[in-house]
């Protein structure tokens, strides 16, 4: 990380004393415009443009930062950009004015007041050992490694290493699981499990893996480091997806794997007031969110990636495309929340509009389905049910796209509302999944019908729900003779 000229530093202190910035703070300030002129340095933007500072706010999120951060590292750059132009950079070689350019306007605040990010005292430290900071609040698009000029500069685990042999390997696995349509979160588990591993055996090559190592691995999770079972589960299936198809080695007789047993887990489950009072706390449009978890038993990332032409109002049926497996299914609409989705509608095309007015490159599509549709981005039936607040500047192409609503932000804007209906119960997004399954079974739904609305592949995953509570469908058992 490039150090700040002294004449820079120097006037840079005489700004955060003039906007009073308090003495204890002031190192976190300089930190923080360092990290934004390397930014600007890395991904080519121009500090002068005051476009360069969306994409930093971006990069910024994806690294969980504090709310307290995130405000510091706007104003620490917004006082830096009032510096004067001329006497901001006058040194030579030593200077960095050729390539960090001042005079930048003031900016506007990027962070959202509603969000709340849990504070991390280490979080500091991870922005200095990782060479960026962490990122603020406003929606926006996660960092995706196919829209990015380097492979290895976004995920830690795609990231180069000081083994060329494990690099080669992580992206030979990284291609696998594409070519596999896996999910982003599968390459991401399975990748950083590998890097374990590669740390655990200090760097030894990948051709001389065997499964002795995996064995002694394990056990070391198990033992010192104290995973869970479901922790060490997953650790077991990465290394055996890497032995099997990368590596091509034969992973040996797994009865001789040490594998952890799950235990049985019975889901929480609220009742109807307690989700009545979690909605009350909750603002639009994370309430219509939520209303959607609950109504129509969808998993988070199934609900935030909705699209306008998922829902069919006239028949009152929602249809769930690429969910958990690639697979798809459909739900009954909530009839209760019908003005809510049809207001929530207008927004959307309200600003759909105003997008192309601006001249945007339209929304993000899933695989080549722009290449299939050129104008598909920009057509209002495949537009985000629940858009981001902003667009997201798409380095390699220059181009404003927009990206749906983060779950990072429903899961705080839950937080929050869980905190303050003081419930006694560890609540998720997922729990309201959880407790649409539960009280259909209540109502004395059929197990299979609840399986399909759930859009479970086994009924014995389904069958889960019949240990949440006590059912009030048990009757005394009768020949059908009798009935």
């Amino acid at each position: 990380m490039q150090a700040i000229p002294p004449d820079v530093a120097e006037l840079y202190e005489r700004k955060l004393s003039k906007a009073k910035v308090p003495t204890s703070s002031r190192d976190f300030y300089k930190k923080w415009l360092r990290y934004f002129l390397d930014f600007c340095h890395k991904y080519g933007y121009d500090p002068s443009d005051p476009e360069s500072v969306t994409p930093f706010m971006e990069k910024l999120r994806s690294k969980k930062q504090s709310l307290a951060y995130q405000r510091q590292a706007n104003h620490a750059v917004i006082l830096y950009q009032e510096m004067p132009t001329k006497t901001a950079f006058t040194s030579g070689e030593s200077s960095i004015s050729s390539r960090y350019p001042t005079a930048i306007k003031e900016l506007p605040m990027q962070v959202s007041d509603t969000a709340t990010i849990p504070f991390s005292a280490s979080s500091q430290d991870r922005a200095t050992t990782e060479g960026l900071p962490l990122q603020i609040a406003a929606p926006s698009r996660p960092f995706d490694p196919s829209l990015t000029r380097s492979h290895f500069n976004d995920w830690r685990c795609l990231k180069k290493s000081a083994s060329p042999q494990w690099d080669e390997l992580i992206g030979k696995l990284a291609d696998e699981i594409k070519t596999r349509h896996y999910s982003r979160k599968t390459l991401k588990a399975y990748a950083d499990w590998c890097r374990n591993l590669q740390c655990y055996l200090k760097d030894k090559s990948p051709e001389e893996l065997s499964e002795a190592d995996v064995k002694a691995y394990l056990t070391y999770l198990a033992v010192k480091s104290k995973v869970s079972a479901s922790t060490q589960n997953q650790a077991f299936n990465a290394l055996l997806f890497l032995y099997r198809h990368i590596v091509k080695k034969d992973f040996g007789d797994h009865k001789d794997i040490p594998r952890a047993k799950k235990s049985r887990y019975i889901p929480v489950v609220l009742s109807r007031r307690e989700v009545d009072a979690v909605l009350k706390h909750l603002e639009h449009p994370y309430s219509l969110v939520v209303k959607l978890l609950y109504g129509c038993g969808l998993r988070l990332f199934e609900c935030m990636k909705l699209r306008v032409n998922n829902f069919n109002f006239d028949e009152g049926i929602l249809t769930v495309q690429n969910g958990k497996g690639k697979k798809a299914r459909t739900v009954p609409l909530p009839q209760t929340i019908m003005p809510e989705l049809m207001e929530q509608l207008e927004v959307v095309k309200k600003l759909h509009d105003e997008d192309l007015k601006g001249g945007y490159s339209g929304v993000f599509l899933d695989d080549q389905l722009e290449k299939k549709y050129p104008k598909a981005a920009k057509e209002f039936i495949w537009q985000w049910f629940f858009p981001q607040g902003s667009l997201t500047f798409v380095v390699v192409t220059k181009e404003k796209r927009r990206y749906h609503l983060h779950e990072k932000h429903v899961q705080e804007a839950l937080w929050e509302a869980v905190r303050r209906a003081r419930l006694t119960k560890r609540v998720t997004a997922h729990t309201f999944r959880h407790s649409f399954a539960t009280h259909l079974l209540q109502a004395n739904y059929d197990i299979r019908t609840i399986q399909t609305l759930l859009g479970h592949s086994d009924v014995r995953t389904t069958m889960i729900y019949t240990h949440c509570v006590p059912s009030r469908t048990v009757k005394e058992a009768k020949s059908p003779l009798d009935f």
